[in-house]
C-alpha cells in the first residue's frame, strides 16, 4: 500500500500555528482529520501524492464517515481541515485546483447551543458558592470574566495584567489569528478586578506575575485547568447538559441577544469574522420567544 508524505501537512500545520496562530487544540485536529483522510485515500485508492486526490475520493471518505456512524457536524468539521489544507496549495502555487470545491456536504440539523439560563446566573455567581480564600476568589474571578467577557477559554489563559485597562475600562483580547479586539468592563465587574488585584498581590507579591490569572502556586494558568474549574461550578446546576468555559461563551451571546442587543455589535465583542456564526445564537433567543407566546397569548393554546 501506497502511503502519503507528510511533509505538506507539517508545513501547513506550521502556517496555521505561527501565522494564523490558530490553538494548539485546532492545529492538532486538523493534523488529525488530515491523517485520517490522506490514510484513507492510501488504502483505498493506492495513491500517495495529495495533489491526485480528487472530489470523488474525498466523497468516498465521506460517505464511509457516515456509515461509521460519524455526525454531520463532525464530518463539516473534518472537511473544513481538508478545505483549509487545500487553499494553502492554491495560496502557495503548488496546485491550481481545490478538489474540495465541489464537495456537497451533509446537512446539519439545526440545534441549540447550551447555555446557562438568566435564572441559574445569579444563583452561580453566588458568593457562598466559592471558598473564602483566594483560590475561591480566583476561581469566581474566573467565571464572572468569562461571562461578563464572552470571550474563549485560550483567551482568558492568554489574558495579561496589561490588557486589563481600568482606566479606559477595556480588555484587550487576543482572539484567533492574532485578532485583537476590545470589550468594555462594566462597573460590577471593574470592582471584581481591583479586589482580585489586591488580593492577589496579597498572596503573591506586587508584579509577581505578568499574567492576569494564576494558579494556587502564582503560575499562569493552563487551559485544562480553567476547564476543570469552570466544570466544578457549572456541574452544581443538575439541569445543565454541558459544562464548559465555551457556555460561558454561549451563554454571553444569549443573554445579550435576549436583552435586544444589536446582533453586529455581539459579532465584535465575540470577535467573529463573520455575522452567520453569531446567528447560531438567534436560535435560542427565538425559542425563547416561542415559549413566551405560548405561555402569555390567549390565542397560543
Amino acid at each position: 500500500m501506497k502511503r502519503f508524505s507528510f511533509t505538506m501537512v507539517e508545513r501547513f500545520l506550521h502556517y496555521l500555528e505561527f501565522e494564523k496562530r490558530y490553538s494548539a487544540h485546532t492545529i492538532k485536529a486538523y493534523e488529525h482529520d488530515l491523517t485520517a483522510f490522506f490514510e484513507f485515500a492510501a488504502g483505498k485508492f493506492h495513491i500517495s501524492d495529495f495533489q491526485k486526490v480528487n472530489h470523488k475520493m474525498i466523497r468516498s471518505w465521506i460517505t464511509a464517515l457516515m456509515d461509521d456512524g460519524v455526525s454531520a457536524r463532525s464530518v463539516q468539521r473534518k472537511i473544513s481541515a481538508l478545505k483549509a489544507f487545500y487553499r494553502y496549495q492554491q495560496r502557495e502555487g503548488i496546485m491550481t485546483s481545490d478538489p474540495t470545491t465541489r464537495l456537497i456536504l451533509p446537512k446539519m440539523s439545526k440545534r441549540l447551543t447550551p447555555f446557562v439560563p438568566k435564572s441559574y446566573m445569579d444563583g452561580l455567581l453566588d458568593d457562598d458558592n466559592f471558598p473564602d480564600d483566594f483560590s475561591g476568589f480566583r476561581d469566581k474571578m474566573i467565571l464572572d470574566m468569562l461571562y461578563a467577557t464572552g470571550m474563549r477559554r485560550m483567551e482568558l489563559v492568554r489574558l495579561k495584567e496589561s490588557d486589563v485597562d481600568l482606566s479606559n475600562q477595556t480588555i484587550k483580547i487576543m482572539g484567533k489569528g492574532g485578532k485583537m479586539r476590545y470589550v468594555p468592563v462594566p462597573s460590577g465587574l471593574k470592582r471584581l478586578i481591583n479586589e482580585y488585584r489586591y488580593a492577589k498581590n496579597r498572596e503573591f507579591g506586587s508584579g509577581s506575575s505578568d499574567a492576569f490569572f494564576v494558579t494556587d502556586d502564582g503560575k499562569a494558568v493552563y487551559e485544562q485547568f480553567v476547564y476543570r474549574k469552570v466544570r466544578r461550578y457549572l456541574s452544581q446546576q443538575d439541569k445543565l447538559e454541558k459544562c464548559s468555559p465555551h457556555v460561558m461563551r454561549h451563554t454571553f451571546a444569549t443573554h445579550l441577544l435576549d436583552e435586544g442587543a444589536d446582533i453586529r455589535a455581539v459579532q465584535e465583542l465575540l470577535g467573529h469574522s463573520g455575522l452567520a456564526t453569531t446567528q447560531i445564537y438567534t436560535h435560542n433567543t427565538i425559542e425563547n420567544l416561542k415559549q413566551i407566546y405560548k405561555h402569555a397569548h390567549p390565542r397560543a393554546k
